[in-house]
């Protein structure tokens, strides 16, 4: 049984904090947002901090997550954005406090390691979504479902139906992340058990044979056999060499699973977009794929 930690109120104190790549201008924008939904924004330390492309070296950084993640008062932890980074630190902070205390850690991408090893050594929910350097350029959509799913309203998505998709209805605890994220923690503790799951992916600025290599080596590991259900996210910035790899994103990922029977989901909205719509992972969820219509719900 997950552990889901309590929604925001109007008058929660919340956290923006930088676990992996340093930022590149202040996040007036998103703090504004934060604040017109009743919420105190505190920033941490690493929201200021610089060094080399990091917000502050590691120990600075699993500093920052560690005081959060302790902190009772604080309702939600939020990463500024992502980057390269959060696998330095997440043997370094302890995140035991969660288990009595829990509260939402929000982000996509790099933070596809904190939503990995929440969920597999604490089974601890939390969110795919998106993140406060993202929000001036996000859809005002995708911002909507990131409050929609803090503030505990009902989520039910119907995404366009896709030519690539596989047809059928799955039921299962959706989990998942950037693909390459997902391979890079494949066989440490943070590795998720992907038997009976529905499994979100997503990537951006891959070549194509990398994506190719990826699916892969999760398929030798024996990761999709048995997995209730796929939902792909966006492929974006996604590049090829000089002679063409002769597939799309898409069509590399169905090849992949092609000999499996559960049901897949492509082009949903999430990921490296502007309408990246907010996930709970840990949760049950429900997806149903017809001919003419995609729906994806939480049980």
């Amino acid at each position: 049984m997950s552990i889901t930690p309590p929604y925001l109120q109007k008058g929660d104190r919340v956290a923006i904090i930088c676990p992996a790549k340093k930022l590149p201008k202040p996040m007036d924008d998103a703090v504004r947002l934060l604040q017109s939904w009743g919420l105190e924004v505190i920033l941490g330390d690493t929201v200021t901090a610089d060094y080399y492309q990091f917000a502050g070296d590691d120990a600075l950084r699993a500093a920052d997550l560690q005081r959060f993640v302790n902190d009772d008062s604080i309702k939600a932890i939020f990463a500024a954005r992502g980057g390269y980074g959060t696998v330095r630190i997440i043997d370094r902070v302890n995140f035991n406090r969660l288990t009595t205390n829990p509260k939402w850690i929000v982000g996509f991408s790099d933070i596809t390691v904190l939503h990995a090893h929440l969920y597999t050594t604490l089974q601890i929910c939390s969110i795919h979504g998106q993140m406060p350097i993202n929000i001036p350029d996000g859809t005002a959509a995708s911002v909507e479902t990131l409050r929609q799913v803090l503030f505990g309203e009902t989520l039910s998505y119907q995404p366009v139906p896709h030519p690539l998709n596989r047809l059928g209805f799955a039921q299962g605890t959706l989990i998942g992340g950037n693909l390459a994220i997902l391979v890079s923690v494949a066989g440490s503790v943070s590795d998720y058990d992907y038997d009976g799951k529905i499994l979100f992916i997503e990537d951006v600025g891959e070549y194509l044979y990398a994506i190719d290599r990826m699916m892969r080596m999760l398929k030798r590991a024996g990761k999709l056999k048995n997995l209730a259900g796929l939902i792909v996210g966006g492929f974006t910035d996604i590049k090829d060499n000089d002679i063409p790899f002769g597939q799309t994103a898409e069509e590399i990922i169905r090849s992949v699973v092609d000999e499996f029977d559960y049901p897949v989901c492509f082009n949903f909205p999430a990921g490296h977009v502007a309408d990246n719509w907010a996930m709970l992972f840990g949760k049950e969820v429900n997806l149903q794929i017809t001919t003419t219509d995609m729906n994806i719900t939480y049980s």
